[in-house]
C-alpha cells in the first residue's frame, strides 16, 4: 500500500507539472518520464539476479524505500528554473527506489505461501498496491487543489477575474495561451502548489522504511512461476526468482550451526526416505543455509556431515507447506585421562567403557602401560565412564565432554581382596570338580565356583571381613577364615573323604 501511494502519487502528478509549468506536450511529458521508468527496470533486473544468486531478499525493501524517500524529497524542490538534468537523475533516483520494492515484494509474497495460493496472494498483493495508490491519489488531490486555490490567489493580477477561463476546461494548452500576465500566474501558481505534494509523500515513504525493517526473510523456494507484476503503470516488470538447489516437492530448509549459534558451511547434506532411499542431496553455502526438496509429505530422515565434526541425522516430518529445521553440529570431542589405584599406581589393561544418558556402550578401550586410555570422536554431551580389571573392583564416574575440545577424566579402581586355594583329597591330591562356595558373615552366598582339574579355587574382588567358604566332600568341608582389604589370602580345603 505504501509504495502504492508513492508510485501513483509521482505518477499521477509529475506529467501535469510538466505540462503546466514547463510547457510540454503530452506526448514529452511521457518521455521525460523515462528516466524513472529506467530506474524501475534497471533497479528490478539488478536486484532479482543478486536475489538469485545469494537468495537474500530483505535488504532490497529497505534500500528501496530509502531511495524512493529521499528521490521525493528531490522533487519537492522542483521549481519553473530546475534543469532537465536534474529533472531526471531525481526521477531516476525515485525509479530506483520503487525498482527495488515493488517486485521483491511480489517475490517474498509468493515465497511465503503454499504452492495453491500462488494465485490469491499474488491478488491480494495487487488489490492492496491498487488501494494505496487510489487513496493517495484521492487525498494528495485534495491537498493539491487546496493549496493550488490559494497559489493562484496570490500569483493572478487582481481584477482578472473577468479574464480568467472557465477552471473546468482549464488546460496546459489553454494556460500556455494566455495573456503572459495570466499564463505566469498560472505557471508560478503550479511551481508553488505541486512540489509540496511530493514533500507530503516523503513520510509516507519513510513509513514503508520503517515496515520493510519487520519483514520476514525466508529461505527461497521455487514454484516454476515468473515472478511479474501484471499491472501496467511504471514498472510492471518481472525478476528471476532465486532457486534452491532443488525445486520439486514440499522443501525442507534451515541452517546448518554450532552450539554456540556460528554457521558451519559447506556442511554436506542428504536426505532419505523411511526405506533408506535417497530422495535429495545438498550442501549448505557460505552462510549456513540450506534447502532440499522432498517428493510430498511423510517422514524423511536428514543427515548433515562437515569435516571436523560428529556427524548429526534428526528425523523430520514434511507436510503441505515447507519445513524449517535447523541443525546443530558438534565439533568431534576427545576423552582421555588414567586408571590408577588409589596410591596413583598405574593399573595396565583395566577395560575402559563409555556409555551415553540412554545407557548405549559408545566406546570401549583398554589402559596402557602407563594406565592411559583414549577415546576419540565424541559428540558433545553427558556420559558414563567405567573402568574394571582383575583384582580391582570397577569404578563409574560422571563426565562431560565438550564439542571440539579435550576432556580429561581420571578413573580410581579400589583393589579387592583374593581369596585362592586347592581343594585336596587324601595324600594331597587336588580334587577336580568340587564345588566351592564362599559365604559372608551373614550366611548369604558370595560366589560358588567348581574347581579344574588342578583343584584350585579363587575368589576375588571380596571386601574386607570374614568369610566362610565350603567344599563339597563326604563330609563338606567348611572353613572360617578373615579376608583382609586389597590383599591376597591363601588356603588349601582338605576333603575328610579318599575318594
Amino acid at each position: 500500500m505504501v509504495i502504492g501511494a508513492g508510485l501513483f502519487g509521482a505518477a499521477s502528478y509529475l506529467p501535469t507539472y510538466l505540462q503546466m509549468v514547463d510547457g510540454v506536450s503530452a506526448t514529452e511529458s511521457g518521455l521525460l518520464m523515462l528516466p524513472m521508468t529506467a530506474g524501475i527496470v534497471g533497479a528490478s533486473v539488478i536486484a532479482g539476479q543478486l536475489i538469485s544468486h545469494t537468495g537474500r531478499y530483505k535488504a532490497y525493501p529497505i534500500l528501496g524505500c530509502a531511495l524512493s524517500a529521499t528521490g521525493m524529497w528531490l522533487l519537492s524542490r522542483l521549481d519553473a528554473e530546475t534543469p532537465r538534468l536534474h529533472y531526471g537523475i531525481w526521477t531516476a533516483v525515485l525509479g530506483a527506489g520503487i525498482g527495488m520494492v515493488m517486485p521483491v515484494l511480489i517475490l517474498a509474497v509468493q515465497n511465503s505461501v503454499r504452492p495453491a495460493d500462488l494465485g490469491t496472494a499474488t491478488s491480494a498483493n495487487n488489490y492492496f498496491r491498487q488501494i494505496g495508490g487510489s487513496v493517495s491519489a484521492a487525498v494528495f488531490g485534495t491537498f493539491l487543489a487546496g493549496r493550488l486555490s490559494d497559489a493562484l490567489a496570490h500569483h493572478l493580477p487582481r481584477r482578472a477575474d473577468d479574464r480568467l477561463p472557465d477552471p473546468e476546461s482549464l488546460t496546459p494548452q489553454l494556460v500556455h495561451a494566455l495573456p503572459p500576465g495570466l499564463r505566469d500566474g498560472y505557471i508560478g501558481a503550479y511551481a508553488d502548489a505541486m512540489p509540496r505534494i511530493f514533500l507530503h509523500l516523503v513520510p509516507v515513504l519513510a513509513l514503508g522504511l520503517v515496515i520493510a525493517l519487520f519483514l520476514k526473510e525466508k529461505p527461497l523456494v521455487s514454484h516454476h512461476v515468473s515472478v511479474t507484476d501484471p499491472d501496467t503503470e511504471p514498472g510492471s516488470t518481472s525478476i528471476p526468482q532465486a532457486r534452491a538447489p532443488h525445486t520439486a516437492g514440499v522443501p525442507v530448509c534451515g541452517s546448518v550451526q554450532h552450539h554456540d549459534g556460528t554457521v558451519v558451511p559447506r556442511a554436506a547434506l542428504t536426505l532419505i526416505d523411511v526405506t533408506g532411499q535417497q530422495t535429495g542431496r545438498g550442501a549448505s553455502g557460505e552462510d549456513g543455509r540450506y534447502a532440499l526438496a522432498t517428493p510430498g509429505p511423510g517422514s524423511y530422515v536428514l543427515i548433515a556431515t562437515a569435516g571436523g565434526h560428529q556427524p548429526q541425522a534428526v528425523s523430520v516430518t514434511v507436510g503441505e507447506r515447507p519445513v524449517e529445521l535447523d541443525i546443530v553440529l558438534g565439533g568431534a570431542g576427545n576423552l582421555v585421562g588414567s586408571v590408577v589405584t588409589a596410591d596413583g599406581t598405574p593399573v595396565r589393561d583395566a577395560g575402559v567403557t563409555l556409555t551415553n544418558v540412554h545407557g548405549e556402550v559408545v566406546a570401549t578401550t583398554r589402559s596402557g602401560r602407563d594406565g592411559g586410555y583414549v577415546i576419540t570422536g565424541l559428540v558433545a554431551g553427558e556420559y558414563t565412564l567405567a573402568a574394571s580389571a582383575p583384582a580391582f573392583r570397577p569404578a563409574a564416574l560422571p563426565v562431560i565432554v565438550q564439542a571440539a575440545r579435550e576432556t580429561r577424566r581420571d578413573i580410581e579402581l579400589a583393589g579387592g581382596a583374593v581369596l585362592r586355594g586347592t581343594v585336596r583329597a587324601g595324600g594331597g591330591r587336588p580334587v577336580e570338580d568340587a564345588r566351592v562356595t564362599l559365604l559372608d558373615v551373614a550366611g548369604n552366598v558370595v560366589d560358588t565356583l567348581t574347581t579344574g582339574p588342578d583343584g584350585m579355587f579363587r575368589f576375588i574382588d571380596l571386601s574386607s571381613g570374614e568369610y566362610t567358604v565350603i567344599a563339597a566332600g563326604y563330609p563338606p568341608v567348611a572353613t572360617v577364615l578373615q579376608v583382609a582389604g586389597g590383599g591376597r589370602t591363601e588356603r588349601d580345603l582338605q576333603l575328610g573323604h579318599e575318594d
